[in-house]
């Protein structure tokens, strides 16, 4: 059945004079802010949701069940206010695939995204991304389209391919992708204003473009996005990075510390303040092992 937030990003989508911001929720005191400033949008960030929620980084470790009970609980908050999913990479293979859309879709997100990593995943602005092989994730992306039982759930299809294999090699797996049914594309972690611009010009379907603060992607401002011919600008990490300082900075004063040298500036910084490096030094250990 059509929810009325679906409709209302299946309207904004269509309407191409403005870009829809998406601000990263991840707890109900976030999406409440979000829903109070009345923004088009609210994008469930899957790092925000690992950090905020569980103290772990986002390299694969919170679970579908966990993201579909917190998707959930945002969606109650924001009302009308559309919720776009993050789903990872749809926490297996396409039966799993299925079951998760089914899920985030009973949920009642007006989204969901879908991205073409190999599990585990990892935050797409950290280095030394796994990818599965584009006809594997159009099989993936084919299973979801499948199951969705309300056609105005969108499916965002995210390639990662910018980082193992270049801005050629992304443009053309996002080419393929929207060419098998995908709704919206989003070629995550362009590096530079030359590579955003490229991908408007040669991704043929509605786009949408991360914005994450210390990323590997230069921040541009909507309005200039918006004259590129992005669709969607989600910016999971501005409330989640207000959020860490202000809880850091005061903390340090509490215990009569310096924070400055705990202060992120990049994502891998920042994921280091919930266990990313010893997470990391674990994976090592296990592989190495294997």
């Amino acid at each position: 059945m059509t929810t009325a937030p679906r409709a209302r990003l299946r309207a904004s989508l269509a309407d191409s004079s403005e870009i829809i911001v998406a601000p990263g929720v991840f707890d109900g005191l976030s999406a409440s802010l979000v829903r109070r400033l009345d923004f088009t949008a609210a994008y469930l960030t899957g790092a925000g949701v690992a950090a905020s929620g569980f103290g772990l980084p986002d390299i694969g470790l919170v679970t579908q069940t966990e993201m579909v009970e917190r998707a959930r609980m945002l969606v109650g908050v924001l009302g009308d206010i559309p919720l776009i999913a993050d789903a990872d990479t749809g926490y297996g293979t396409a039966l799993n695939v299925v079951r998760t859309v089914r899920e985030y879709e009973a949920a009642g997100v007006a989204a969901i995204q879908l991205e073409d990593q190999a599990f585990p995943k990892k935050c797409g602005h950290l280095p030394d991304k796994e990818l599965v092989t584009a006809d594997e994730f159009v099989t993936t992306l084919t299973a979801a389209l499948e199951a969705r039982r309300d056609p105005d759930l969108l499916v965002i299809a995210r390639t990662d391919a910018r980082g193992p294999l270049g801005l050629d090699a992304a443009i053309e797996r996002a080419n393929t992708y929207a060419a098998a049914g995908a709704d919206v594309i989003f070629v995550e972690a362009p590096q530079g204003t030359a590579e955003i611009e490229r991908i408007a010009r040669e991704v043929t379907a509605p786009l949408l473009i991360n914005q994450v603060i210390g990323g590997l992607t230069p921040l541009e401002s909507s309005t200039r996005l918006h004259e590129l011919g992005y669709s969607i600008a989600i910016h999971p990490s501005l409330p989640l990075g207000a959020a860490a300082y202000a809880m850091l900075t005061g903390l340090a004063a509490l215990a009569g510390r310096d924070p400055g040298s705990l202060l992120p500036t990049h994502p891998a910084e920042f994921f280091n303040l919930v266990g990313l490096a010893e997470w990391s030094e674990l994976g090592e250990r296990y592989r190495e092992g294997a």
